[in-house]
């Protein structure tokens, strides 16, 4: 290897443990580098928005098509919300403190992964690839409840669990969803960079899902999260206001975290995963004693 490539690309170094791949802080490493070592925490993102998008799917047929005996024992769309935020709250708390979400981090939302980017605990490549499978994660969680569901999910009711702004239109869709996200960062960052709270930071944020659901879908649908708006866009063939969902849950998130950085006496950002746990390995930029890359 040339020496100019040498001093821009550096191996893996091999650790005592197999399953630790650790890399050279503070050193660029390239796409492949980055691909073979972390690929693992790759996949666990794609898989885990997968799984939530699948649950999403499920729980918006049973709850919303017309021939479900909920839907008609529920005929008022708020009590139907009630289950529903409910229910994704559960599947944001499984999937977060679950070993996977414990290795990956339990970003499941390229908004979340850009924000930990920007404040410099998320490497450039890995950031990339968490974005590129939490879209296929989103796509393949929608295509599987598709062969599962089959008409039903497509249904004009259920629609894929696709969002859309609500009768106020696309500007009010905005603003919610970048309150909401920026809201939900910020809570995520007060809280798991406190010792007493960092092991709340899923629940704190699985409420938020929740309350959200429950409150706030008639403005927005309630997506908080690129890939899970296209992944049922793409099976529904529904576009309305798609730049809303792009834009804003990536915007708030990133203000967000530049308020936080801010505000005088809060404490550093540690890790970019949601829950920190030392039997699991760790890719990021951590500032947790002991962690391995």
């Amino acid at each position: 290897m040339p020496a100019s490539r040498a001093s821009r690309v550096r191996p893996v170094i091999a650790p005592a443990d197999p399953r630790e791949a650790v890399m050279p802080r503070g050193v660029p490493v390239g796409a492949g580098v980055a691909l073979r070592a972390h690929w693992p925490e790759y996949g666990i993102e794609a898989a885990g928005l997968g799984a939530f998008m699948l649950s999403a799917c499920l729980f918006t047929t049973l709850l919303e098509h017309p021939a479900s005996p909920v839907r008609q024992a529920l005929p008022d769309a708020f009590l139907r919300r009630l289950p529903m935020g409910l229910a994704m709250g559960l599947t944001a708390v499984a999937l977060i403190y679950s070993p996977w979400g414990r290795r990956s981090g339990a970003h499941f939302n390229p908004a979340t992964t850009l924000a930990f980017w920007r404040l410099g605990k998320v490497a450039g490549w890995d950031a990339a690839f968490y974005v590129l499978a939490q879209f296929l994660g989103g796509l393949a969680g929608v295509g599987l409840a598709a062969a599962i569901l089959g008409a039903r999910v497509a249904d004009p009711a259920v629609r894929f669990a696709a969002t859309t702004p609500g009768a106020r239109g696309a500007v009010v869709a905005f603003a919610a969803e970048l309150l909401m996200t920026f809201v939900l960062m910020t809570v995520v960052l007060t809280v798991s960079n406190r010792p007493g709270g960092a092991r709340f930071t899923g629940v704190c944020a699985a409420a938020l899902v929740a309350a959200y659901i429950v409150l706030e879908a008639p403005l927005s649908g309630m997506s908080l999260n690129p890939a899970r708006t296209t992944g049922s866009a793409v099976w529904a063939g529904v576009w309305m206001a798609f730049w809303v969902y792009l834009a804003a849950p990536p915007l708030g998130m990133l203000l967000a975290t530049e308020a936080y950085r801010r505000v005088p006496g809060l404490p550093p950002v540690r890790c970019a995963k949601l829950q920190h746990d030392a039997t699991q390995r760790c890719i990021f930029r951590c500032g947790y004693a002991g962690a391995t890359r």
